[in-house]
């Protein structure tokens, strides 16, 4: 079994005169979880609809699971797919047992299964109620079990959290980490940044139909060369800093005797090494997620 999921190769794809997605290269591959983040129009819809067959490349190939999704083998393909759009839309009328059913047979799936699942995303209780009465926490738990039918293969995720409280989202990562030790691929596509971060294994920015960065969250500290910096609490700070003037130097000093001072990696060590005795609530603070991407934003621009 190929543990290749997707494999894009020079994919660009037009609407007229836009280029939506630009000559794009990306490999996704089973048992890993990618955060695919990027401003609204960057071109991260465009990419999941190619990835379902929903729309062709102008340029360039689409496999998924080796096949091209949105040909021959489409109907094949997708029942392996699990998708949960941005916005998801269900029928008010319908409970979410009727839900339920209703989609475990458009991919031919028993629905003998879906008690369990609505169980697993947690609105069991409330599976016999009328989806127009749930909330929109409610919704997207619901529209989670529709994506987790038949445990597919790839899970193409769409701000999957949206509407989902602190408790609910720490859940729906449980999930996420159960299906990634099944050999499952999942991409989240998300704005929640700082969420994202512990989460995933890769996150592949794009910027205006480009991919500008694919990496580790360690990889991409090292490529958008934002440097950590080193927080301490100075007692007496503008005495101390006027007392040991070269000991201070390239530190910034602000309020309530806080100083900070950025530098490369390799010299952090040195840098703790030379701290006086005074120093208080010594803290590394490397950048995070949102520092990044508003690196390669910028980079990109």
């Amino acid at each position: 079994m190929t543990t290749d999921i997707v494999v894009m190769r020079g994919v660009t794809r037009r609407y007229g005169r836009l280029e939506a997605v630009s000559e794009l290269d990306l490999t996704l591959r089973a048992g890993e979880c990618i955060g695919l983040v990027g401003h609204n129009g960057a071109g991260k819809s465009t990419l999941i609809k190619m990835m379902l067959g929903l729309v062709r490349p102008s340029v360039g190939s689409v496999l998924v699971l080796g096949e091209d999704p949105a040909a021959g083998a489409a109907a094949r393909v997708r029942r392996e797919l699990g998708y949960l759009p941005e916005n998801v839309a269900l029928h008010p009328s319908m409970t979410g047992t009727e839900t339920l059913a209703f989609y475990a047979r458009l991919k031919r799936q028993p629905v003998e299964a879906n008690a369990a699942l609505l169980e697993r995303v947690g609105i069991a209780a409330a599976a016999r109620r009328r989806v127009g009465t749930y909330s929109k926490g409610m919704r997207q738990r619901l529209g989670l079990a529709q994506a987790l039918l038949g445990n597919p293969r790839a899970l193409l995720l769409d701000e999957p959290t949206s509407g989902l409280d602190p408790a609910l989202r720490h859940s729906f990562y449980e999930i996420i980490g159960d299906l990634r030790r099944n050999g499952a691929m999942v991409l989240l596509s998300s704005h929640a940044l700082a969420e994202l971060e512990g989460q995933v294994d890769r996150v592949v920015v794009m910027n205006q139909g480009r991919k500008v960065a694919d990496g580790s969250i360690a990889d991409l500290r090292r490529l958008a060369s934002v440097r950590p910096k080193v927080r301490l609490r100075l007692p007496r700070a503008p005495r101390a800093v006027a007392n040991g003037a070269d000991c201070w130097a390239g530190w910034t000093q602000g309020a309530g005797g806080v100083m900070e001072f950025a530098c490369d990696e390799d010299a952090l060590s040195e840098t703790l090494r030379g701290l006086p005795a005074a120093a208080r609530d010594i803290e590394i603070v490397r950048p995070s997620l949102d520092d990044l991407y508003a690196a390669f934003q910028k980079g990109a621009a």
